[in-house]
């Protein structure tokens, strides 16, 4: 095989590639063989078809298929001994090719800039850690106290009020008419939350132990049984029990209670818990200064179809009248997004950085986590948009890269308290708003990585033509 560079335009690279004949004569040779020892036709026993009869009837297809064989294993080869890292999908130009020809071809291929990356260790960022003060973490425990009331039996004589349980048997009829879905046992209701039927619980205020209360309502319309929806009915209520509101004590029972060794202890874990609800939002202010620090390394020129699969990734829903009068800001913010792309890239293949299958299997492991009872819906979500699970990796892969950065860049520790840190996000949320105002997101690691690895796969501009399929025990032969 040889292998000569015939032009260079900017990143745009013209690879000529020649193959001598006897090389395809071996490869054809081979397919022949296989195809003869699989092949059945009339009137020859297998394995004794003669070579004419096979290429008559199946000599396009199978140099199809050796051609397409050559084809992605010298190209392939071709570019990595010219050191080349495709920005995309190659193209082929076949120029010579046939069953007794050499071959020659051009690779068609835009390569990706060098870029010098040895600045990142130079870049600064801020890891902040907020100070939670005691006062924040004794109001966070008494909310909790508040929503976990105890509640003790009334007296005999008590009428119920607001924030009273109250506890009831009930049988509910329309029109003088029992109904499906209108007996119930031993309900609960906290009077004034209007959680049951709406205008419900205020009917049962001033009622008492062994009361008996017709309550009127109107079904709603989220009512179960369809057919009753918007009927008046009424429900005749046997007040069993009104048990009244007592605060919880806040002390080491209590903090037992919810899991924690004691008081100080429960203290000590809500404290980490309200840091933590801080911890994400602040980390992705972090990785911001880093991804602003990374814009300002110099890459001297972008692929020009990586600036046109990003517009068009950008311009998404978005209107073709808008598209123009904004065609100058997308294709800025395209060059802006795929440059942090190919640093972020170009790092992690420096660093040898990969997303694991068992790392990509963990995350979405946490998915389901995040939502108990969801997991079918999430799996099959996954399994009919495979695009998702690249996506994903790409996320992954570019917050592998930035904690890698981290390790190697210069950090300023900052504690925080809570009030600084709500200002903080809430500016950068504001200036996100501003800056971003109809943008679409778009992951920097993934809208690179996964071009640049799918780009060995050369497409040919030229194709051999093929024959039908073989009608036999033999793969399929490819088309192409």
């Amino acid at each position: 095989m040889k292998i000569s560079v015939e032009s260079k335009k900017g990143l745009n690279k013209e690879i000529k590639v020649f193959i001598d004949k006897d090389v395809i004569s071996s490869h054809m040779n081979e397919k022949y063989e296989e195809v003869k020892n699989n092949v059945a036709l009339k009137g020859f026993r297998p394995g004794k078809v003669p070579r004419e009869i096979l290429k008559r009837q199946f000599g396009q297809a199978i140099f199809g298929e050796v051609l397409d064989k050559i084809l992605k294993d010298t190209s392939t080869k071709a570019l990595q001994e010219k050191k080349i890292k495709p920005a995309g999908q190659p193209k082929i130009d076949l120029k010579v090719y046939g069953e007794d020809k050499d071959l020659e071809y051009v690779i068609l291929v835009t390569e990706l800039p060098k870029i010098d990356i040895k600045s990142i260790n130079n870049i600064k960022f801020d890891e902040y850690s907020v100070k939670i003060d005691s006062k924040e973490t004794d109001t966070r425990i008494q909310e909790i106290a508040k929503s976990q009331k105890n509640f003790k039996e009334a007296d005999v004589s008590a009428k119920a009020k607001d924030g009273d349980l109250v506890i009831f048997d009930y049988k509910a009829t329309i029109d003088g008419k029992n109904f499906k879905g209108g007996e119930g046992k031993n309900t609960q209701l906290v009077l004034g939350k209007d959680l049951f039927i709406k205008g419900f619980d205020k009917q049962l205020i001033g009622t008492k132990k062994e009361d008996n209360k017709n309550v009127e309502v109107v079904l709603p319309e989220n009512y179960p049984e369809k057919e009753f929806v918007n009927k008046k009915a009424v429900f005749q209520c046997a007040i069993k029990n009104v048990k009244n509101p007592q605060a919880v004590s806040i002390n080491d029972e209590f903090a037992k209670n919810l899991g924690a060794k004691d008081l100080n202890n429960l203290k000590e874990l809500i404290t980490k818990q309200i840091n933590d609800e801080y911890k994400n939002s602040l980390n992705m202010l972090t990785n911001k200064q880093i991804l602003n620090q990374l814009e300002k390394i110099k890459v001297d020129q972008i692929p020009e179809n990586l600036i046109e699969q990003e517009i068009k990734i950008l311009a998404q829903g978005i209107k073709e009248e808008e598209m123009k009068n904004k065609k100058k800001d997308f294709e800025n913010q395209a060059k802006k997004r795929i440059k942090t792309g190919l640093i972020l890239n170009e790092f992690g293949e420096q660093n040898k950085i990969e997303v694991s299958e068992q790392e990509l299997q963990n995350e979405i492991q946490k998915q389901f986590r995040m939502m108990p009872g969801q997991e079918k819906v999430i799996q099959e979500y996954y399994q009919k948009n495979p695009s998702m699970i690249a996506s994903l990796k790409g996320s992954l892969y570019e917050e592998k890269i930035i904690q890698s950065i981290k390790s190697k860049a210069k950090m300023n520790k900052k504690e925080i308290t809570k009030v600084e840190a709500e200002k903080l996000l809430k500016a950068e949320n504001d200036k996100h708003l501003h800056e971003h105002d109809h943008e679409h997101t778009h992951d920097h690691g993934s809208s690179v990585k996964e071009k640049t690895t799918s780009s060995k796969k050369a497409t040919t501009s030229k194709k051999a033509k093929s024959s039908p399929k073989i009608a036999t025990k033999v793969k399929k032969v490819s088309k192409k």
